[in-house]
């Protein structure tokens, strides 16, 4: 009975991870990246970090009846917002002051952080359909099934992740690494959107209607 609203959890989480912000922000992530081996294992982080804050709030809304506004929501989302243009200002600066020497000097010890991807995923849980999924969560009324559903949201989540990941790492590969000139185009691309879509975020949900 169970099985059709969890293959439903699946399909949302999944295409939740291709959501405009989601990309920009995982795209931004992976240009710090050359292999796809590391690029891969961001977007597990993200998914990991944007499950945990879904787990932690829905599970707050199951068991202590836990109600949060639509108001409240608006101001997550515009929290997304700030987070994609500080993403965008920090890759600039970063390539601006050619990291390229530094990361090279302490790649191995650089090369495991991704303390970046579950922070961005874990600010991600708050927002978006993600939110309107834990709003769903209301109307199941048992406490197991409901934490279920959200296991399987995120699990969609990690493996839609997973794959766009490692699709916005390709121009980053090593064959690229090379190509500076393209890789800073790329880079400049990616943070660029992130400002531009991340101010539009913060005015729609603060300034707008």
């Amino acid at each position: 009975m169970v099985t059709l609203p969890l293959f439903f959890a699946a399909v949302v989480g999944f295409g939740h991870a291709f959501e405009v912000d989601h990309l920009l922000a995982v795209s931004n992530i992976v240009t710090r990246r050359k292999t796809l081996w590391e690029a891969l294992k961001d977007g597990v982080y993200w998914g990991l970090g944007h499950t945990s804050t879904i787990l932690i709030i829905g599970v707050l809304m199951i068991l202590a009846k836990l109600s949060i506004s639509e108001q409240t929501f608006h101001f997550f989302e515009a929290g997304v917002g700030l987070m994609l243009m500080i993403l965008g200002v920090h890759r600039i600066w970063k390539t601006w002051q050619h990291e390229k020497w530094h990361a090279d000097q302490h790649h191995h010890l650089q090369a495991h952080d991704h303390r970046l991807a579950y922070g961005v995923g874990l600010v991600h849980g708050l927002a978006g359909s993600g939110a309107l999924i834990l709003l769903v969560m209301t109307e199941i009324k048992e406490a197991l099934p409901a934490v279920l559903y959200l296991l399987v949201f995120g699990f969609g989540s990690i493996a839609g992740m997973l794959l766009a990941s490692g699709v916005f790492s390709l121009p980053f590969s090593q064959k690229l690494a090379g190509a500076g000139a393209w890789r800073w185009r790329f880079t400049l691309l990616s943070s660029l959107l992130c400002m531009i879509v991340g101010g539009k975020v913060i005015w729609e949900n603060l300034m707008g209607s």
